[in-house]
């Protein structure tokens, strides 16, 4: 039998081939294993950092993100989306004295030398005063904002200490037009006055700034009735005037106007008193333009239920030791609608009395006349209210419009709560959401409302209104001519002239206030400072302009229904 002999060698090789091969094969799927995991492990590293992000810092790097896309101050719009206040880059002039150094001069140039080029450059500019402004080596603004080609100029003049940052600032693009509403943006960067300063936070704040703000102002009212009170404080040659119109239905602030105004674009040039708000921020005796309300208190307590009673008018009141006059002698005695239309002292205090102290308190509260006007605006001014309870004499006087004093804004919303049904309503510079009624208080029946505008629309049609009867718009509403408190009692040359009235009577939508403080009489007015001659003929410019651009057409077919009330008045039926 033959045997076989395997070589020991050649199979002892062949099996360390296999041993090496599993264990490089066995290495291989480690390392793609520790592949694998590694890249596993940075995915979920990544799954774990995406959503820590995406819960909470997404918002935050978003905002991040948009904010650089952002203005740096947030825009302010009137109610049609008209800009009144923007953003913008822009160049200022700095004067940096320590730009050459701690030592010798702060200009290669003489100073006097450096402000005539400025001013060759800025010809608004005053040489002395920027000269001595240069002199004094201190480091501050020379002008806010300068255009590019100006900073070039700036730059040709070789002077180191004169810089020019670019910066952020703040435009009007109207000028001065609704200034007391707008206020300014200071040199800080914070909102002043108006409501710059109110919406302060929404403008600079990353998550709303890039939202306009937006107000219940219409520029193209706001334009018309700074116009017209203008040329009215022209004519009149008075020294300041305030205006204001409002939504009857809302509250909403379409128009305000103080006068003198500023330029919020030229705020370092502005005058504090210009920047004063008579409008809200400061109180009158508003006279007989407190009338109508006396009657409307008295008519809706049942004190008045015939308006043909007729009340003495022969003689003064006399009250203790005082005398309650009217400006001219009214015969022997009027009726309420022949007092409101002759603008009676006397009628209205017996009025007042028959009232009495505490109706006549509770009426005036109703309407906030004791308490700052309700308004976003920071300065409000607080009126000058008759303390502890009001005797006889002081009931019959704040009946008449004297010694209660209150801002015009005041005397708007009462006469907006006179003839839009009796309800109160503060006054906002909001824009408000047609879909969302505004809340209010009763302060009249509808009753007593629907007689006002009777009885305000016969003091135009035939009294001391009538250069206010705008044809087609029927426009009612009451004079008032105060003489201005001082030291010693009432200084008989100062007047306060005001005209509050409100259109279309016969449905209102919106109250119109005139007023002119210390009017003279000149040839414009024939001679007389009262507010017939000067804030009445006011808003009968005003109202023409104004009524078209707010949905108001002259309609001469149209008119108060009077017809109950005529017969009470001569000439009211065509006598």
């Amino acid at each position: 039998m033959t045997s076989i002999t395997v070589s020991t060698a050649i199979s002892s090789g062949r099996g360390e081939l296999v041993n090496v091969r599993q264990r490089t094969l066995l290495m291989a799927k480690w390392r793609i294993l520790w592949v694998v995991a590694g890249f596993a492990f940075i995915a979920m590293v990544a799954f774990a950092r995406i959503t820590w992000l995406g819960l909470f810092e997404g918002e935050t790097r978003r905002v991040d993100g948009l904010a650089a896309l952002l203005p740096a101050r947030g825009d302010i719009v009137d109610r049609n989306g008209v800009p009144l206040a923007r953003a913008f880059p822009a160049y200022a002039l700095w004067y940096n004295p320590a730009a050459l150094g701690d030592d010798g001069s702060p200009l290669v140039h003489g100073s006097r030398q450096v402000a005539e080029q400025l001013v060759r450059i800025f010809p608004d500019m005053d040489v002395n005063v920027l000269a001595r402004r240069l002199a004094d080596g201190k480091p501050g603004y020379l002008r806010r904002r300068i255009l590019p080609e100006d900073a070039n100029r700036i730059h040709a003049l070789g002077e180191p200490a004169l810089e020019f940052p670019r910066e952020v600032e703040r435009f009007y693009p109207q000028g001065s037009m609704a200034a007391h509403v707008l206020g300014f943006v200071g040199a800080d960067g914070k909102g002043r006055v108006g409501m710059e300063q109110i919406f302060d936070k929404q403008l600079t704040d990353p998550a709303t700034r890039g939202t306009p703000a937006v107000l219940s102002i219409d520029t193209r009212v706001q334009g018309a009735l700074e116009d017209e009170l203008h040329k009215g404080m022209v004519d009149s040659a008075a020294k300041g005037a305030a205006g204001i119109v409002l939504d009857v239905d809302t509250g909403e602030v379409v128009a305000l106007a103080s006068l003198p105004s500023f330029n919020p674009n030229l705020i370092d040039q502005a005058s504090t008193p210009n920047i004063f708000n008579r409008v809200t921020n400061q109180v009158y005796e508003l006279g007989s333009t407190f009338k109508p309300i006396t009657v409307a208190a008295a008519i809706d307590a049942g004190v008045v239920t015939n308006l043909g009673r007729r009340y003495q008018t022969s003689r003064p009141l006399q009250i203790g030791g005082f005398q309650i006059r009217d400006s001219h002698n009214f015969g022997g005695s009027l009726n309420v609608p022949e007092a409101l239309i002759h603008s009676s002292n006397i009628v209205t205090a017996q009025v007042a009395d028959e009232l009495g102290a505490v109706r006549l308190n509770q009426t005036m509260r109703a309407l906030d006349f004791n308490q700052r006007p309700g308004i976003e605006l920071p300065a409000r001014g607080f009126p000058l209210w008759p303390g502890g309870e009001w005797s006889r004499i002081t009931t019959m006087t704040v009946s008449y419009g004297h010694g209660i004093a209150v801002t015009p804004l005041h005397l708007a919303s009462a006469y907006a709560t006179l003839v839009n049904g009796g309800v109160w309503r503060p006054a906002t510079l909001l824009k408000a959401d047609p879909a969302k009624p505004v809340a209010g208080r009763r302060v009249w029946k509808a009753s007593t409302s629907a007689r006002m505008r009777q009885l305000l629309r016969m003091i135009v049609d035939l009294g001391t209104g009538r250069k206010a009867n705008a044809p087609g718009y029927r426009v009612g509403g009451k004079t008032g001519s105060a003489e201005k408190p001082g030291i010693g009692g009432y200084r008989r040359t100062s007047l306060v002239a005001t005209f509050a009235a409100a259109f279309p009577m016969d449905r209102p939508r919106y109250v119109v206030i005139a007023m002119l403080d210390e009017p003279q009489g000149t040839v414009a007015t024939s001679g007389q400072r009262t507010a017939a001659f000067n804030a009445a003929p006011v808003v009968g410019r005003v109202v023409p302009r104004i009524g078209p651009l707010l949905g108001v057409m002259p309609d001469a077919t149209r008119d108060v229904d009077i017809s109950d009330l005529a017969p009470l008045v001569p000439n009211g039926n065509g006598e």
